[in-house]
């Protein structure tokens, strides 16, 4: 009679709730992870939180905040700001951007919408609820250094982008907020999110995060570092505000997508494609990018960018003169540039050289230096229109 009677209660018994469709949420993470790793904003610090780690942690790290601010927030932004015509988007696109919300506020600081690619995938930030203390403290060890290039020197490397792929902290994440905190931003959200094939985005919700908890984000180029987290955390949104703004009338929002922009993968990606294209009107830049925009395997995200931007700031991994040229855009260079460090296109160096004999001076560093290390810089803008004829 056993049996029977279990089997009949089991029948009774209330089903397991599904998993919301609501999107996930992350703010309390985001707010926490701002608070130990940017080292900014009131967040309590949860009990699993050593305090006396993430103290030591801030003093290291705030210097290297400061020193940004005075070398290149103090210098870069002002100049660049005195390039601009009036008018521009305030939309930015940032290809091969992993990890630099930085210095797209540097560049854009009136942005209110920013969408950074690159092979790095966002990161889980879930982890730091049940962190320990020694981990914590090989984590925040490995930020900071890894950060580094970003706050003193205006590069990030490779081999730094790859090591935040794996570890307690979400690297790319860690990165942003701390972008955000040397700005004088905060976060006022986190969620997660993909896009659907017309170029909308759908968020990740708890069944999207159920199905996928064991699916290991897949790894975007061959010579990477593999992620330790889910493919649930690919792609973010951080909501963001000037500290004492009001997040609801006056909240920016940076989208990051781990995305291989390679025409093979970006542009069969028809989704990527359609959700840039809903952005209209753009300004761009890129530093830092191994020369891809020269590269015909790259033209996809190249030709988006003379098609949709009005503005552009790079180093010399910008777009070459050929291709600026025939699409309507002027050239301007500043600083020195003699040749890429990195092998690229000799007839496109050559095309550069010549732009650069009457570059104006420049005073900071933008992304990669030359072959003779010199400090460059290349405003690419529309042609003014020219008058009608009475």
């Amino acid at each position: 009679m056993l049996l029977p009677v279990l089997a009949a209660v089991l029948a009774q018994a209330p089903a397991a709730p599904a998993p919301s469709a609501e999107p996930l949420d992350f703010t309390k993470q985001v707010k926490v992870l701002y608070r130990v790793v940017a080292c900014a904003g009131e967040e309590p610090l949860p009990a699993n939180i050593d305090a006396k780690v993430v103290e030591q942690h801030c003093k290291e790290l705030e210097r290297r905040k400061e020193k940004y601010r005075k070398t290149w927030v103090g210098e870069a932004m002002p100049f660049i700001q005195g390039l601009k015509p009036a008018g521009l988007p305030t939309t930015v696109v940032y290809p091969f951007g992993g990890g630099d919300l930085i210095s797209a506020l540097t560049t854009y600081p009136e942005a209110t919408d920013i969408t950074t690619m690159s092979l790095e995938h966002a990161g889980d930030p879930r982890r730091i609820d049940t962190v320990t203390s020694k981990e914590l403290a090989a984590s925040l060890a490995l930020i900071r250094s890894t950060s580094s290039g970003l706050l003193v020197a205006n590069d990030s490397k490779t081999e730094n982008l790859m090591k935040g792929q794996r570890g307690e902290l979400p690297g790319q994440l860690s990165f942003f907020l701390i972008g955000l905190a040397v700005h004088g931003f905060e976060p006022v959200s986190l969620k997660y999110v993909k896009p659907n094939t017309d170029g909308s985005l759908r968020y990740l919700t708890a069944a999207d995060l159920q199905a996928t908890e064991e699916k290991t984000a897949k790894l975007l180029h061959k010579a990477w570092v593999s992620p330790d987290f889910s493919e649930a955390f690919d792609n973010l949104e951080l909501v963001f505000v000037k500290k004492g703004e009001d997040p609801k009338t006056q909240a920016r929002v940076h989208r990051h997508f781990a995305q291989n922009l390679a025409d093979t993968n970006f542009g069969q990606d028809e989704g990527m494609k359609n959700y840039l294209e809903k952005k209209g009107r753009i300004v761009a830049m890129t530093k830092a990018a191994s020369y891809l925009l020269w590269r015909d395997h790259f033209s996809t995200i190249r030709n988006f960018l003379l098609n949709h931007m009005e503005f552009m700031v790079s180093d010399s991994t910008g777009i070459p003169p050929v291709f600026a040229t025939k699409a309507g855009f002027e050239q301007q260079a500043y600083g020195k540039f003699a040749e890429s460090f990195l092998g690229a296109n000799p007839q496109y160096n050559e095309d550069f050289r010549r732009l650069w004999k009457t570059a104006k001076p420049l005073a900071f560093r933008y992304g990669y230096l030359d072959k003779n290390l010199s400090m460059h810089m290349l405003v690419t803008f529309k042609k003014p229109a020219e008058p009608a004829k009475p």
